[in-house]
């Protein structure tokens, strides 16, 4: 089981719209997918329910995050994706332990990128993969970054964070869709925001896939 864990002290970051819009990629009927919501302001909750899809579940306010696990497990789900409350909590924390992979939404932003580093502290210290995402960037200029994310993925690789390549830019689909319950590509396929969105899934599921490897190649060395 697949579990995506969205962190990030700062508030207003993106966690719980990059958490919507790439459960409408992972979420069909050969990957059931479970949504956990604790982020007090329920954003992702709000969203499930205008979308109320079958094969998408939905826990909120999960205060034993292993056992909801367990428990996702038995019911048969292949991803969860857990939206964390903005802040370094003894949950976050927990959602973090499980993680199989933590991902840190940041703004370009000198606040962003300070807040950002606690959330990398625990990921650290439970030896969890992480990696931050820029969010809500302003527009390339061609194929060029705008300054301020330029600094800030600089700022974020001097702090050795792995950071994804791409960005998510600010853009009005990615807004819209969750109001009517879509994801970016379902809303405009042939958007530039279902593209970015399209391409962080796209690096995920690449990032996913080594990790199990990794995972797998250490099991059988210990088995040798």
């Amino acid at each position: 089981m697949n579990v995506l864990v969205f962190a990030s002290r700062k508030g207003g970051s993106g966690k719980s719209t990059l958490a919507a819009h790439l459960a409408s990629y992972i979420a069909n009927p050969s990957r059931p997918t479970l949504l956990i919501d604790n982020d007090p302001q329920g954003s992702l909750s709000l969203w499930h329910k205008i979308r109320d899809q079958e094969y998408l579940g939905l826990r909120h306010n999960v205060r034993n995050i292993g056992e909801a696990l367990k428990e996702a497990k038995r019911e048969g789900y292949e991803w969860v994706l857990v939206d964390t409350p903005p802040n370094k909590s003894s949950i976050v924390a927990e959602s973090i332990k499980h993680a199989t992979l933590v991902i840190v939404p940041t703004r370009a932003s000198l606040f962003d990128i300070a807040a950002l580093q606690d959330t990398v502290a625990i990921a650290r210290e439970l030896r969890k993969p992480y990696a931050a995402v820029i969010n809500a960037a302003p527009p390339k200029h061609g194929d060029t970054e705008a300054h301020v994310v330029a600094d800030a993925r600089g700022a974020l690789n001097a702090l050795q964070v792995p950071v994804w390549a791409g960005q998510i830019t600010h853009r009005p689909e990615l807004t819209l869709s969750l109001s009517t319950g879509e994801g970016a590509r379902e809303y405009d396929a042939d958007s530039q925001g279902a593209e970015e969105i399209g391409r962080l899934w796209t690096a995920l599921e690449r990032s996913l896939n080594a990790i199990h490897n990794t995972y797998k190649k250490a099991g059988a060395s210990r088995a040798a």
